[in-house]
């Protein structure tokens, strides 16, 4: 049995790059205690409880970014929300959960990426399709009326979305150190 300490992700938006690239692929490595009692001792933490703690807890453990040819605090900080709470959910799990909480985690958030990416393509092949439909939705009855009242278990849909894509809705693998 080996350890993994690194899992590879792919953020749900992406950092832009000061030269317009989107970086959305990276590695996050398992933390040292060092990695969360040295950003302790920066005198722009004021204390455990400063937010600023985990930018800079994060930029020590992503390891890679894109093409960055380092990950600093100041990628962190220019992260969109979405993918700050992303690494902050992929943090969280690969450092304390188990080994099958991780496994559970990959495997449901690798089958969310898949599903978007279906739904995107569908959405790209349907805006295709801009032939004689362009009054489609001009009658307010060819709408659909749906609400949440349809849905007879809202709290597994939630519970669906939470667990499977976390906050930042992104994709991580297991890196495979032993090939």
């Amino acid at each position: 049995m080996s350890l993994t300490t690194e899992f590879s992700f792919t953020l749900p938006r992406g950092y832009l790059g000061s030269d317009g690239t989107v970086h959305r692929r990276g590695v996050m490595r398992l933390a040292t205690a060092r990695d969360e009692i040295e950003p302790l001792r920066d005198p722009r933490v004021q204390g455990a409880d400063d937010p600023y703690l985990t930018i800079i807890v994060l930029s020590r453990v992503v390891t890679e970014l894109g093409s960055l040819s380092a990950v600093t605090p100041r990628e962190i900080e220019n992260l969109f929300a979405a993918d700050l709470a992303f690494l902050q959910d992929l943090y969280g799990v690969v450092n304390f959960g188990s080994t099958s909480d991780v496994r559970a985690f990959l495997k449901e958030a690798n089958e969310a990426e898949k599903a978007t990416a279906a739904r995107s393509r569908a959405q790209s092949a349907d805006d295709d399709d801009t032939d004689e439909d362009d009054d489609e939705y001009e009658d307010d009855d060819d709408l659909d009326d749906s609400t949440d009242d349809d849905y007879e278990d809202d709290d597994d849909d939630e519970e669906i979305i939470i667990t499977g894509r976390r906050r930042g809705g992104a994709v991580i693998e297991e890196v495979n150190q032993d090939s």
